[in-house]
C-alpha cells in the first residue's frame, strides 16, 4: 500500500528470515566486531587480489545468510545485489555462482536498503515467496576505483571517511521470523552542490534528511515511535548536520539518531571521520541491529542507508555530488 509519496506499507507479512555478515581485520576489531559472523586477519581475505576479496567476502555473507535457515540458492527466487565497482561486478560474479534469477543494482552505499526495500515489494505482492540480498564493499578495491590505490599513500583530510571491507546479505520471506519489514521510502537525489569527495558526509546529510522528512510525513509518525533512526555513513561529519537540518525543520532526531559510520569503528580506530561504503550500513544492520531486534531490546528501528552516486569523471569534471537516502522499517515481533 502506498503511503503519502514516497513510503510503502507491506500489507501482507514480510520478514527479514536470515541475514549473513563478514568483515575485514579494522571491522572485527571495533565495537561490533564480535557480533559480526565472519571476519578476517588480512584484507586480502586469502584470495590473491582485493577484487577477489571482496567476492569472498560477499559470498561467504550470502553462504552464511542461507544456511541460518537451511535452504540453497535454487529454494530462492530472486537475488538482489550491489556493490561499488564498475557495472556491479562484485554481485554479478556471485550471482552467476549462484544461477539465482539476478537483478543488479546500483545506489552507492543506499543499496543495502534499495535492495532490502525491492526484496520486501517482491515478497509483499506475491512476486516472490523469497528474495536473497546482497551487499558489499572493500576499503582497496573503492580506494583504486574512486580515489588513488592504497599503494599511493596520499594524505587524506580528517572529513574523510574510510570504505567499510565487508558484505551483508539478507534473505526476505513470507516465513514468519521474530523480524518483520514493515514499511520503506523510496528515496529523492538530492545535490546541494558540494564537490569534495573527501566530505561525502556533509554531501549525504541532505540526502538523509529528504528521506527522514517525507518518511515521518507519509507515515504520521514522528521521532519518537522509533528506538532508533539508523543513518548509513554520515560519520562525524555529517551526523550533526543532519540533526541540524532535522532541527531547524522542527524535528528533533537527537534521540533516537546514530549512525553506523561511527557504530562500526572506535573512535581510536585509523578511519578518519568513521566508516562508509556498500557495506556499512549493511554490517551493522545485519549484525549488531537484527540481533538487538531478535532479542526485543529495540522494538521499532529505522534504518537510512545513504550512498553518493558519483563517479571519477565527474569529479575531475568539477561536477557536484548527487547523493539519495533509501530507508526500511524493521520492527521486532518478540524477544527471544
Amino acid at each position: 500500500m502506498k503511503l503519502g509519496k514516497q513510503s510503502w506499507r507491506f500489507s501482507n507479512a514480510v520478514y527479514l528470515a536470515s541475514t549473513g555478515t563478514t568483515a575485514g581485520p579494522l571491522e572485527k576489531q571495533g565495537p561490533i566486531g564480535t557480533e559480526i559472523d565472519k571476519t578476517y586477519d588480512k584484507l586480502h581475505c586469502g584470495e590473491k587480489n582485493w577484487e577477489a576479496a571482496e567476492r569472498t567476502l560477499m559470498r561467504e555473507a550470502v553462504d552464511i545468510c542461507l544456511k541460518n535457515v537451511n535452504k540453497k540458492p535454487e529454494d530462492v527466487d530472486f537475488f538482489m545485489a550491489g556493490d561499488l565497482l564498475n557495472q556491479v561486478v562484485t554481485a554479478n560474479s556471485i550471482a552467476k555462482e549462484h544461477q539465482i534469477p539476478h537483478l543488479g543494482m546500483f545506489g552507492a552505499c543506499s543499496t543495502s536498503m534499495q535492495t532490502l526495500a525491492l526484496a520486501a515489494q517482491f515478497v509483499d505482492s506475491g512476486f516472490a515467496d523469497s528474495v536473497l540480498t546482497a551487499v558489499s564493499s572493500h576499503n582497496a578495491t573503492a580506494e583504486r576505483q574512486f580515489r588513488y590505490p592504497t599503494e599511493y599513500g596520499g594524505p587524506r583530510p580528517k572529513t574523510a571517511t574510510f570504505t567499510v571491507t565487508g558484505a551483508g546479505a539478507s534473505l526476505v520471506s513470507k516465513k514468519e521470523s521474530p523480524i518483520r519489514i514493515t514499511e520503506a521510502t523510496v528515496g529523492r537525489v538530492i545535490d546541494w552542490g558540494i564537490k569534495d569527495v573527501n566530505d561525502m558526509g556533509s554531501a549525504m546529510a541532505p540526502a538523509a534528511a529528504d528521506t527522514i522528512t517525507h518518511h515521518l510525513e507519509d507515515t504520521g509518525r514522528e521521532p519518537s515511535d522509533y528506538d532508533m533512526i539508523l543513518t548509513g555513513d554520515l560519520s562525524s561529519v555529517g551526523s550533526p548536520i543532519l540533526r541540524e537540518i532535522m532541527w531547524d525543520r522542527g524535528i528533533d532526531i537527537n534521540g533516537v539518531h546514530q549512525d553506523c559510520g561511527l557504530m562500526i569503528y572506535s573512535p581510536n580506530q585509523p578511519v578518519f571521520a568513521g566508516g562508509s561504503g556498500a557495506a556499512c550500513s549493511a554490517v551493522v544492520t545485519y549484525s549488531y541491529v537484527a540481533n538487538q531486534l531478535k532479542r526485543g531490546k529495540l522494538k521499532r528501528v529505522l534504518v537510512v542507508a545513504t550512498g553518493c552516486l558519483h563517479n571519477p569523471i565527474i569529479i575531475q569534471q568539477k561536477e557536484s555530488i548527487p547523493c539519495i537516502a533509501h530507508a526500511v522499517v524493521l520492527e521486532s515481533i518478540g524477544g527471544e
